[in-house]
């Protein structure tokens, strides 16, 4: 089965389609599958929703989608580092879930191994549980989360076999695993691919069963917020 594509527009063909859900890897400005967003853009699709831990910031990852329009509803935890999403969003121009950080990665993590719901104690009490169903277990309160099932995932690896066996740097590896996860199709960029047989299987850390269509191409090193010290 034919894994690794040219381009991240053949990566996607066939895929895409207006009122879809994609889970995006990602971290801050870390592991954010930069070439594919390019070409969801260029597609044209609209009305998305997109599950991913932020949106990038304004002019990179899913911060180009905001700017033409593209993106319906963000399934986010963190909002602050985008001025154009805070803008939609107060202005009632974009949908958000909010999500705590380690819920929101549960659910992707629930989605790609099948479980369609689960408990957890976080956001008892607060906006985060309004609506949902509470459960007591042991004297504690409980608030029922679901899976999230997306249509596409798509990530970001520092390098894979062309099987899809992929590994991640450092804090790229954050969300990238359990977004490819939730995905009914991965794709995934990477930095290197290699064949077969040339990664260390103790050093994996995503299965290449979970990841249909791959590709290898440039990407930027950018640095989300830059500190120095007077001189």
């Amino acid at each position: 089965m034919k894994k690794v594509y040219g381009n991240a527009t053949e990566a996607l063909d066939g895929l895409l389609r207006d009122d879809m859900l994609i889970a995006a890897g990602g971290f801050g400005l870390c592991g954010i599958p930069e070439l594919l967003l390019e070409a969801i853009k260029d597609s044209g699709v609209k009305d998305l929703t997109f599950a991913s831990n932020n949106a990038g910031v304004d002019d990179f990852g899913i911060g180009i989608l905001l700017q033409t329009r593209q993106v319906r509803k963000m399934l986010s935890s963190y909002v602050g580092e985008n001025a154009e999403f805070m803008r939609q969003y107060l202005s009632g121009e974009l949908e958000l879930e909010f999500n705590p950080q380690g819920t929101l990665a549960e659910r992707m993590r629930a989605g790609g191994a099948g479980i369609p719901g689960f408990y957890t104690k976080t956001g008892v009490g607060t906006q985060v549980a309004e609506g949902k169903e509470h459960k007591d277990f042991d004297g504690e309160t409980y608030v029922l989360e679901r899976g999230i099932f997306a249509d596409l995932s798509i990530v970001k690896a520092w390098k894979a076999d062309t099987t899809g066996n992929a590994i991640f740097r450092k804090t790229a590896r954050n969300f990238n695993p359990p977004a490819a996860m939730c995905g009914k199709v991965c794709v995934m960029e990477v930095e290197e691919i290699v064949e077969p047989g040339e990664l260390d299987p103790d050093h994996i850390h995503l299965p290449g069963i979970y990841v249909h269509r791959l590709i290898q191409g440039e990407h930027e090193k950018r640095i989300e917020q830059r500190t120095t010290r007077a001189a």
